[in-house]
Order: structure tokens, then C-alpha cells, then sequence
């Protein structure tokens, strides 16, 4: 491409400081270097993640930035050294990464990987710890490794993705987060059996992808709890079988739902952040053997608390991330199984924005009826 080893200027929507609007407008992206790959971002969709580091809360939030992680593009040109992928190449960028390298992903353990984690935390690429993006000369930080809010980003080749070119991209940037962290959770990190019990914790997009999961994996009861109601009827969609509003019971949500299970789930999933109600999700679970998945991500500073006399007696907390899958070889899968209509993504899609409408999105995230707000970058 003739913009290869070039600065390129192109719209992007910066974040320069906590909470107030994003604003769209002219970025320089420079060019790849060594183990690096420049993206035209062709769709990008919002997450709560994107919203929780521009509200100021995040710890290792970083402005100004450039947020956005959920997306998918081609790959406009490479840098030295690179051969995983090609300019022309459909792709996904992930912000976990996943080198094969590294003692995380030598250890067949985990799906973390440690190569660029000292770079992308700090808003910066690893081969000079600068970034990528600048406006009028002023350095912009990277955000999770991605930045996808931009027409063009710079990534790391550990944390691309390549996908079938015949997959919609304007669905599968979904694959970049929510849906994968979901199914995941049941599939990796519980791994449900037929016939369990399940409670899932909030039903926005990453709970009624565990729903969905479960469903896939034989669950006979999918418990959804939320405290809007208006959530439950969407969700039967995604396998839901009961619903549950905690403001609708006197008791605690816990003690309704080991009434309701004789004696509580075989598997629950927090996918809020609120430590209260990763405390109920464990404490709901059966004795003996009930898994609880933490796969929210709570404010900066929390913790969580129970009883010892909880896990004592049998019952496993855990945590997710990514849904435990290995990025760059997971991520095509997952692909490959929605283009044979085994996964659902275009239902988690409820609205269609473009990148000048961004602020506005961000509005529509908080509301209840959105689950994905996808933008298209280049209309």
C-alpha cells in the first residue's frame, strides 16, 4: 500500500481527561516497527471496560488516550520481523496478547501472556516504550494494547489475530471481548457438565454469553438475576430458564436461590464487578462442590470477603480472563464457529453507530436496552 512506512492522519476519538466527551478528531499514527502491525479499524464496538478507564476510576487509566478494544480490520502494513500476518489480512486485535514464548503461555495453565503486559499497561509499545499516536507532536497513550477508536492503530503481532476473510467484520469484532469472556468462563474456566445448575449475575452481553454457554454445554436450569426485569424476556433467547430480581425478595439472593436448587448451583458466574454480589454468587453455590466464576472486573481498591468455613466446606472460587482462551489461536476458532451458526454474535448487536456519533453511544452503553453498540469507523 502506498501509505506503507508513513505517518497516516485519520480521524480517532481521544480521551484527554476523565469524563468529559470524547473528541473526534485528526491523529498522526506513525508507522509499525519491529514486531508491530498498523490496522485500518474498520468496525469497533463498546464495551464497559472502554467506559470504566474513561470515567477516572481505573487505576492504570492513562490520559490522554485513545480507548477502544472490541474490533476488527486488515492489516494495513507491517513492521520488521513480523510474519504472523500481511497487509491484506482480516484481523483481530486482542488486548491478551498470547506470544507462545513466554512462561505464561509455556505453561499450558493459563491463556495470560507476560511478552508486552509491561508495555501495554502503561499506554505505550514495547520495542521504545513510546506510543504510536500524536496530535500536533503531543504523544497520545495506547489503551489495553488495542486503541481501536481510531481509524488506524498500531499493535503488537502478539495480539493479532487473523480471521477468515469471508467473515463479517462488522459482527465479529465482538470476538474481541464480551462474547468470548463469556462462553469462555463456562467452557474453560468452569468447563459446565450436562445437567448442571447454573446462576448467572447481571445479564448484560457477557452474562447472556455464559447463558448461552451453558446452554451449549447441557445445563438443565440457567438462573438469570438481574434488577431489571425488562432484561429477563431477551435473555430466555440466550437460555436463560428462570429469572430472578433481588429487589423483588426480602431474604438474601443467596438464600432464594439455595431454596430454589436444593441447597444451591453447581456453577456461578459474577459478571458485574460488584464484590457484594461475587460474595452472594459464591455463597449460592452447593456445598461440596459449587464454582464460582468472577469474570466482572471490580472498581479499583475493592476486595472480596466470605467466611473461610465457605470454602472449607467444597465450594471453589475462581477467576476469568478473556474466558481462558489463548488469543491469537482461540480467536479464529471462535470465528470459524459463528460462521457455522454455532455461536450467536449478530444478537448481541443492538445498535449501529458511526465513530462521530461516539459520545452518543457511550450514553446508550449505560442504558438497559443496549447490549453491543457497534461503530463503523470509515463512514
Amino acid at each position: 500500500m502506498a501509505t506503507q512506512g508513513k505517518v497516516i492522519t485519520c480521524k480517532a476519538a481521544v480521551a484527554w481527561e476523565p469524563n468529559k466527551p470524547l473528541s473526534v478528531e485528526d491523529v498522526d499514527v506513525a508507522p509499525p516497527q519491529a514486531g508491530e502491525v498498523r490496522i485500518k479499524i474498520l468496525y469497533s464496538a463498546l464495551c464497559h471496560t472502554d467506559a470504566y478507564t474513561w470515567s477516572g476510576k481505573d487505576p492504570e487509566g492513562l490520559f490522554p488516550c485513545i480507548l477502544g478494544h472490541e474490533a476488527a480490520g486488515i492489516v494495513e502494513s507491517v513492521g520488521e520481523g513480523v510474519t504472523s500476518v500481511q497487509p491484506g489480512d482480516h484481523v483481530i486485535p486482542c488486548y491478551q496478547a498470547e506470544c507462545g514464548d513466554c512462561k505464561f503461555c509455556k505453561s499450558g495453565k493459563t491463556n495470560l501472556c507476560g511478552k508486552v503486559r509491561s508495555a501495554t499497561g502503561v499506554g505505550v509499545m514495547l520495542s521504545d516504550r513510546k506510543s504510536r499516536f500524536s496530535v500536533n507532536g503531543k504523544p497520545i497513550y495506547h489503551f489495553m494494547g488495542t486503541s481501536t477508536f481510531s481509524q488506524y492503530t498500531v499493535v503488537h503481532d502478539v495480539s493479532v489475530a487473523k480471521i477468515d476473510p469471508n467473515a463479517p467484520l462488522d459482527k465479529v469484532c465482538l470476538l474481541g471481548c464480551g462474547v468470548p469472556t463469556g462462553l469462555g468462563a463456562v467452557w474453560n474456566t468452569a468447563k459446565v457438565e450436562a445437567g448442571s445448575i447454573v446462576a448467572v449475575f447481571g445479564l448484560g452481553t457477557v452474562g447472556l454469553a455464559v447463558a448461552e454457554g451453558a446452554k451449549a454445554a447441557g445445563a438443565s436450569r440457567i438462573i438469570g438475576i438481574d434488577i431489571d426485569r425488562n432484561k429477563f424476556e431477551r435473555a430466555k433467547n440466550f437460555g436463560v430458564t428462570e429469572f430472578i430480581n433481588p429487589k423483588e425478595h426480602e431474604k438474601p439472593i443467596q438464600q432464594v436461590i439455595a431454596d430454589l436448587t436444593d441447597g444451591g448451583v453447581d456453577y456461578s458466574f459474577e459478571c458485574i464487578g460488584n464484590v457484594s454480589v461475587m460474595r452472594a454468587a459464591l455463597e449460592c453455590c452447593h456445598k461440596g462442590w459449587g464454582t464460582s466464576v468472577i469474570v466482572g472486573v471490580a472498581a479499583s481498591g475493592q476486595e472480596i470477603s466470605t467466611r473461610p468455613f465457605q470454602l472449607v466446606t467444597g465450594r471453589v472460587w475462581k477467576g476469568t480472563a478473556f474466558g481462558g482462551f489463548k488469543s491469537r489461536s482461540q480467536v479464529p476458532w471462535l470465528v470459524d464457529k459463528y460462521m457455522k451458526k454455532e455461536i450467536k454474535v449478530d444478537e448481541y448487536i443492538t445498535h449501529s453507530l458511526n465513530l462521530a456519533e461516539i459520545n452518543k453511544a457511550f450514553d446508550l452503553l449505560h442504558e438497559g436496552g443496549c447490549l453491543r453498540c457497534v461503530l463503523a469507523l470509515h463512514v
